[in-house]
């Protein structure tokens, strides 16, 4: 008996054998990739990665950063004591530090550092920041990836045509692109529905939905000027980056989150009040 006919073909060879014929084009390779898995060569987790892989290379970074409105940042200009609250809470291990604009950006300040601070009894956090990386919006995410495994470096600053601050990036949300994100009951079902009505007068909205469109929608006449998002509109009104469940109301709308991280707003439910509803602002469920 030959020994090799007992062989199994790994998932590799198999996958590779059914690649066979050379793709043209990328629209061939994923029709290719889906005839693998659709034949059982492969899950749905790695033909969800090796798409997100190839989505990576053509996505910029502006179309995933952090917009500046929604950015946790540190004041250099405050004492440690009044803000290491807001470090503990937020619970990110790099800060943005400002010199009171966020458009002077003058470090990244990391969590642990703050030990060393408490340790010397040093008063100034200065000697402790780490270089800020700025980046342009169109950089591609490939390219981003690979400065940041090569620099070791975990997060950069975005920055727009005019040299102000955009919103910033970290190494975490790249690679979210690659291996996805944790779905719920908030989704979305089509990535272009950023406004879905659930009755008259409740609409589930992303809170990158621009502040245009969702006057358009809802009849709302909302400011564009300060915020160009509704997600940047509602944390300005919280004044913080509010938690799931969390509620504001302002201009005739009731706010409620639906679905947020310790980074950034995603989705929210918006209710159109009655004008003689008083509700004003809701704690956390």
């Amino acid at each position: 008996m030959d020994p090799d006919s007992s062989h199994k073909p790994s998932l590799l060879e198999r996958i590779s054998h059914w690649l066979m014929r050379e793709p043209e084009d990328r629209e061939q390779l994923i029709e290719l990739l889906h005839g693998a898995y659709e034949n059982n060569l492969m899950d749905a987790d790695a033909l969800a990665m090796i798409e997100g892989v190839l989505q990576v290379s053509e996505m910029r970074v502006g179309e995933i950063m952090i917009p500046r409105a929604q950015m946790d940042v540190v004041d250099i200009n405050d004492p440690p004591g009044q803000f290491v609250t807001f470090v503990i809470e937020t619970a990110h291990s790099r800060f943005p530090v400002i010199d009171k604009d966020r458009d002077d950006v003058i470090g990244i300040l990391l969590a642990k550092d703050l030990l060393r601070h408490y340790a010397e009894s040093d008063d100034d956090i200065r000697g402790m920041l780490r270089p800020a990386v700025f980046i342009p919006e169109s950089k591609r995410l490939n390219v981003l990836l690979k400065e940041f495994r090569s620099n070791r470096n975990h997060i950069a600053i975005v920055v727009d045509e005019y040299g102000g601050v955009a919103g910033l990036v970290t190494i975490e949300d790249v690679l979210e692109q690659i291996v996805g994100d944790i779905e719920d009951e908030y989704d979305f079902d089509e990535p272009e529905d950023n406004i879905i009505r659930e009755n008259d007068d409740v609409f589930r909205v992303k809170a990158t939905t621009e502040i245009v469109d969702f006057n358009q929608t809802l009849g709302s006449n909302f400011s564009d000027e300060e915020f160009d998002t509704v997600g940047g509109l509602v944390v300005s009104r919280f004044g913080h980056l509010p938690k799931r469940s969390e509620s504001v109301s302002f201009d005739g709308f009731l706010f409620s989150v639906l679905r947020a991280d310790s980074r950034r707003l995603y989705a929210l439910r918006v209710t159109r009040l009655a004008p003689d509803d008083g509700v004003r602002q809701l704690p956390p469920a």
